[in-house]
Formats: structure tokens, C-alpha cells, sequence
């Protein structure tokens, strides 16, 4: 065997050049999801809040986390999970006290976990004040100029301005009743605003500077790529813009270039801080700019959607770690891996779906939800199988990981919610798609109680009866559990995987190969039969070996002498 990749020098050489400015271990943290609303919750009300977080923070400590980032938990209609805010600077009653909020945190810092919090500052909700205060103050208003309001076509105004279209479907635009429309990218009740704003820019100064004088550690940005808008006329039609994947930068309402003008912005803030704020942008643009989101003069951070996006192949896997070494030299940051979140499909249940060469797996799961899990035939074990490999081939690349709740017991996506339960707005404005409620299912802790140990009564979405298998206290008497696989790889990743040396070691053609630092392999088998493995101690396996042999979708960590 070889080594036919190194990039160890580089890599280590840019980590030198903006240590000022990214602390260290944020390069290979490994930070754990939690959607609020469905983690546990604390007062019996059926929704999870930060009382709840706080009960289980002892459980976050013996997974060897790094830090948790909390999905939105501000006031809210719930018109988008939560990303319709009401008011950026406020918990949700039903979640919690901004009190509730500082106790979680001095929690979660004496387990020695950070604490990452979500920024929305591509729309608020309709319900904010600001909103509100706009829709009253009429045409002309300098209250409007906070979003982006626009004379309707026709004589009274009764047409939208343009045929843009909502990234939830139907138009991108509604009306207000005095011949003007405001634009939202998203759902009705998420207008957008309007970044050419002072207003807007100082509003959200003060809002970064808010909690970070809370203690909060880290900001993750909602949709960061979609702050800039260039919404001059003439409009060009829906149709030329509806890909909004551009590698240029050209399109009027994503990735423009001028973002980062804010993010410099906001880079100053965070460096004002004494350890500077982290922060990673939620940024789905082409793979060739990704790294400008990451640069230490802008965010510092961003999300590699790749990985989770990639079906369960070696040349997938293989083309996807490689994109990501590169990323992490053009950027000199670390590349931010992540297997799935609260708007994709569960890992386990994509990976058990037959593969397509045609469709990748995330929209064979998208399909396969709308049959509500019927067809084609899920199989539950392999999809688990694979999923266990998966995470030791994350873990155990240069980076940080995300991990999003509910993997570590390998639970599956509910795919046969009833339609009159969802909350997700995708559901009743698309046609094509079920929504993303059935990976925010409350968790389940416990074989027993209404809802699985979530809390005293029914979730707000219903658990089905096979939750009870996955439970947390179900897995921790089982040895060869999910969750106890998560939690030895996550403490074997901290101890022995915490620099950035890589090199890729050729093998057998179906094994995904690569070693890290102190002769430690990774060993992936995408293949349908066992292969021998190299000789070296066993630290850590995805499933149980053959007698030597690496069992086809199976990990295996190795010391080589």
C-alpha cells in the first residue's frame, strides 16, 4: 500500500496564518444539534424547551461533545419551525426565560460544552414589530424600507410585481391591500429584509453583540448566502433564475458577492470578543465559493453540504472528502462536515433505500415520503448498517462535525405522520414535497410514559410505536448500541484525532482508505463481499468483524504499527 495524497503542510500552514482569529478547537469540534422544540421537554406541555436541555445536559457530556447548537428559540408562530422570528433578542414563552436561557448556559459551560446559537437575518416574521409598524404606516413609508416592498402590476396594483417564485412554492410575493407586495423567499408569514437598511444592519450588530454578552460562544447563520439582493428592474423571469446555484455570483437573490461586505462587518464583532466568536455559515452555493464564507474575513466557517447530499458509494465519499481538503486550503479554515439536520431526511432511512444512478438518495427520500414510507421498501438494518459507518468515516476526517440529534440512536425518519399533524409550511405549499417533520419527532429516552420520556404528556408530534426500541435507555444497557458506538468514537476522535495530517492509502478497490495522525486508519468497505484487513490493533469497528476481514458497509479504525 501507498500513500497517494498529503496535505498536511498546507493545511497546518494556513492554521498558522489565522490562528488570531479561529480558535483552535473549533477545527475539529465536534458540535451536537438540537432542535429545541423536540429534545425533551421540561414542563409537560408536549414541546421541548430549555429547561429540558438543561435536565439533560449530563447526557450531552457523555457523548464527548464539543459544543450544541440550538435551532431558533425565539418567539415564534411556528409558521416555519421556529425561523419565523417574532423578536431576535427574546426566548419563546413556551421554550423558556431569557433566565432559563443564561442557566442552560452556565450549565452547558461547567460540562465543558460550548454553546452555538442560530441567527435569522434574512426575513423576521411577520408578527415582528418592525413588520407591523411597516404594514401600518402605509405606502412611501420609511418603515417599509426595512423589507422590500414593491408597487403591484396593473392598475390597482392587483398583480405581484414579478413571477419570482417562493422557495416553499406559489409566489414569491404577497399582498398588503394598498397596491403594494412585500417579498418573502420563504413562507408568507417570512418577509424579507431589506440589508441596503441601516436600520437592519445596526439592528443586527446589536443583536450579535445580545448574546454573545449572554455567554453564547458561536453563531450559526441561516441561510447566509441570501442577505444581498439586487431587486432593480427590468425583473428577469423566474424562469432564468429559478437554479439558484450560480458560480459567478450573478444571480440577483443568492450568493451575491457583497454579502461578505456584512460578514466583514460582523468579523470585527466577533474578534472584539476575548476567545473570538465562532460562526459558520449555512450557505448552499456552488462548491468554488464556498470558501469565501469560510475565510477568516468573513464568517470563518462553512457548512459542507456535500456529505450529506452524497449517496452511499465510494466514489461519492471519495470525491466529497477530497472537495473538502481543498476547501480547507483555499480558505485556510476547516472544512465543516455534517451527515444530516432538521431539513433533511434521517441518515439511517436514506441510506437503507435502494440506490438510483438516476436520483440521488435525498430525493429518493423525499419520494418515498409522500407514499408515507410505503414505496420502495425501506430496509431498516442496512440503512442503520451503513449509517454507523458513516459517522466513524466523519469523525475521523480532519474538520468539525455536525451531528444532528437523533443520529446517535440511528433513528429513522417517520415518514407516515398524518397529513393534519404537520407542521412544516413545505407540506401544504408544495405538491411535491411531505415536509421535514419526520426527522423533528420528539426523541425518545425511555420504554415507558406517554411520549417515550420526551416529557409528561403526548409531543407535539406523534412518536410511533418503534421509537421505543431506539430509546436512550434502551441503547445504553445494549454495548453494541448506536448511541454506544457514537459515544467511543466520539471520545477516541477527541484523544486521537485532533490534528490535521491526511493521506489517502490505495487498497482494495471497494475500500475507502485513509490515515491520520499516529498511524491511525480509517477503512471503509463499500463493497458487497469481506476483504482482509491490514494488521494493526482494532480501536474501534462500525459492526463485529470476520475472523480479520472487513465485513461489506463496515468501518473499522485501526493503529498500524
Amino acid at each position: 500500500m501507498r500513500h497517494t495524497r498529503r496535505v498536511t503542510s498546507m493545511i497546518d500552514q494556513d492554521q498558522q496564518a489565522c490562528s488570531a482569529v479561529v480558535v483552535d478547537m473549533w477545527r475539529t469540534a465536534a458540535v451536537y444539534q438540537i432542535y429545541p422544540r423536540s429534545f425533551a421537554d421540561g414542563d409537560g406541555d408536549g414541546i421541548g424547551d430549555l429547561p429540558g436541555i438543561t435536565s439533560r445536559v449530563p447526557y450531552l457530556r457523555s457523548l464527548s461533545v464539543d459544543a450544541v447548537w440550538l435551532s431558533p428559540f425565539y418567539p415564534s408562530a411556528l409558521a416555519d419551525g421556529g425561523y419565523d422570528v417574532d423578536d431576535h433578542r427574546d426566548v419563546d414563552p413556551r421554550l423558556g426565560t431569557l433566565d432559563d436561557f443564561d442557566a442552560m448556559v452556565t450549565a452547558l459551560h461547567a460540562a465543558d460544552i460550548k454553546v452555538i446559537v442560530d441567527i435569522v437575518p434574512n426575513h423576521t416574521s411577520n408578527r415582528h414589530a418592525w413588520f407591523v409598524q411597516a404594514l401600518a404606516a402605509g405606502r412611501g413609508a420609511s418603515e417599509r424600507e426595512r423589507y422590500i416592498f414593491r408597487d403591484g402590476l396593473g392598475s390597482g396594483g392587483e398583480r405581484p410585481p414579478n413571477d419570482w417564485e417562493s422557495l416553499f412554492g406559489g409566489s414569491a410575493w404577497a399582498p398588503v391591500g394598498d397596491g403594494q407586495w412585500y417579498f418573502h423567499c420563504f413562507s408568507t408569514e417570512q418577509p424579507d429584509l431589506n440589508w441596503e437598511s441601516e436600520d437592519v444592519r445596526q439592528d443586527f450588530r446589536h443583536t450579535v453583540r445580545f448574546w454573545a454578552d449572554r455567554g453564547v460562544d458561536g453563531f450559526r447563520i441561516d441561510v447566509a448566502h441570501g442577505l444581498r439582493k439586487n431587486m432593480s428592474e427590468p425583473y428577469p423571469p423566474w424562469g432564468d433564475i429559478a437554479d439558484i446555484i450560480r458560480a459567478d455570483g450573478s444571480h440577483p437573490l443568492w450568493d451575491r458577492d457583497d454579502v461578505h461586505e456584512i460578514y466583514a462587518d460582523w468579523r470585527r464583532i466577533f474578534n472584539s470578543y476575548d476567545p473570538p466568536r465562532y460562526a459558520v455559515a449555512e450557505a448552499s452555493v456552488h462548491p468554488a465559493r464556498r470558501a469565501r464564507y469560510a475565510s477568516p474575513d468573513s464568517l470563518g466557517h462553512a457548512f459542507n453540504f456535500a456529505m450529506q447530499d452524497a449517496d452511499w458509494r465510494l466514489e461519492d465519499y471519495r470525491g466529497v472528502i477530497n472537495a473538502g481538503l481543498d476547501d480547507m486550503i483555499k480558505s485556510g479554515s476547516t472544512t465543516s462536515w455534517l451527515l444530516g439536520c432538521h431539513d433533511s431526511p434521517r441518515v439511517a432511512t436514506r441510506y437503507g433505500l435502494p440506490l438510483r444512478d438516476e436520483r440521488p438518495a435525498q430525493q429518493i427520500a423525499r419520494e418515498w415520503l409522500l407514499t408515507d414510507g410505503v414505496a420502495p421498501q425501506l430496509d431498516r438494518a442496512l440503512g442503520e448498517r451503513r449509517a454507523r459507518a458513516a459517522i466513524m468515516i466523519l469523525l475521523a476526517l480532519p474538520g468539525s462535525t455536525y451531528l444532528y440529534q437523533g443520529e446517535e440512536l440511528g433513528l429513522h425518519e417517520v415518514a407516515d405522520l398524518p397529513r393534519e399533524v404537520l407542521e412544516d409550511p413545505m407540506a401544504s405549499r408544495s405538491t411535491t414535497e411531505k415536509g421535514r417533520d419526520g426527522c423533528r419527532v420528539p426523541l425518545p429516552w425511555s420504554l415507558d410514559g406517554p411520549s417515550y420520556g420526551f416529557g409528561s404528556r403526548l409531543g407535539h408530534l406523534p412518536q410511533p410505536e418503534w421509537f421505543g426500541a431506539y430509546a436512550v435507555s434502551a441503547q445504553e444497557a445494549d454495548s453494541d448500541s448506536t448511541l454506544n458506538l457514537y459515544r467511543r468514537a466520539l471520545e477516541l476522535r477527541r484523544k486521537l484525532l485532533n490534528a490535521s495530517e491526511f493521506s489517502w492509502v490505495e487498497s482494495e478497490p471497494s475500500v475507502l482508505h485513509f490515515v491520520r495522525p499516529g498511524g491511525v486508519r480509517c477503512l471503509t468497505n463499500f463493497g458487497a463481499g469481506s476483504v482482509p484487513l491490514p494488521f494493526g490493533d482494532v480501536l474501534l469497528s462500525s459492526a463485529h468483524l470476520d475472523h480479520g476481514r472487513l465485513p461489506s458497509d463496515t468501518t473499522v479504525w485501526l493503529r498500524v504499527p
